[in-house]
């Protein structure tokens, strides 16, 4: 039993420990609280990650109703939002990836470049209009995006996941560390592991970045810090 302070929330509401142990114990409303309390920033959650309205409210859906069926293998080593978060994210990112495979991803010219920590000027938007101006330079860039994404395919799994969650869908360091269960710092270190190995195989295969005028440099300061 938790101390009193532990059991009522600052607005005087029960806290989550206390409703989450009468939702496990079978109190319906209790966990009814539960979705009331979190359905609105499980909602936020998911929108901007799938970005489409309906597709959200089912992940929402989805979501609260595994909580539902799992609570009671819940042990509140981590608080139960931290714990919903991650059970909602791991919705969207199956329906962002149901009809495909988690190895047959999109890169365009910016996801390529994250990948390998490229620096902004080969991003930028004016880059992107003098290489439409360029046929030859806009194939090169095309071959860069189909050597990335085999390079993509022969790192580890953990490694192949935490980069696709950075530069396919977009999401903080910080969001990841919560999707996948681990600190943010092991984010951060795979994240470097996988663009060094990632320039390693492409150099191993003469398809180095480097060699179409990509300057593989680190991102700014404020982008390391998300």
């Amino acid at each position: 039993m938790g101390s009193p302070a532990a059991l009522v929330a600052a607005d005087g509401a029960p806290a989550d420990d206390e409703i989450v142990r009468r939702a496990q114990a079978g109190d319906h409303d209790a966990f009814r609280m539960l979705v009331e309390r979190y359905q609105g920033r499980a909602y936020g959650l998911a929108l901007r990650v799938l970005r489409d309205e309906e597709q959200a409210k089912d992940a929402v859906q989805d979501a609260f109703l595994k909580v539902y069926r799992s609570l009671d293998r819940f042990e509140g080593r981590a608080g139960f939002y931290t714990w919903l978060y991650r059970i909602v994210m791991n919705q969207c990112l199956d329906r962002k990836r149901r009809d495909k495979s988690d190895r047959e991803v999109e890169w365009n010219d910016e996801s390529a470049a994250g990948v390998l920590n490229a620096s902004e000027s080969a991003a930028s938007p004016a880059g992107r209009d003098a290489d439409r101006e360029a046929p030859d330079v806009a194939i090169e860039r095309s071959e860069i995006r189909q050597a990335v994404a085999r390079a993509i395919d022969a790192l580890p799994e953990d490694a192949r996941r935490t980069i696709q969650l950075r530069e396919i869908d977009g999401l903080s360091y910080k969001e990841i560390a919560e999707a996948m269960g681990i600190p943010k710092g092991t984010v951060m270190s795979r994240l470097h592991y996988a663009r060094q190995r990632l320039r390693e195989l492409l150099q191993e295969t003469g398809n180095d970045p480097m060699a179409a005028g990509e300057a593989v440099e680190g991102k700014t300061g404020a982008e390391t810090n998300r």
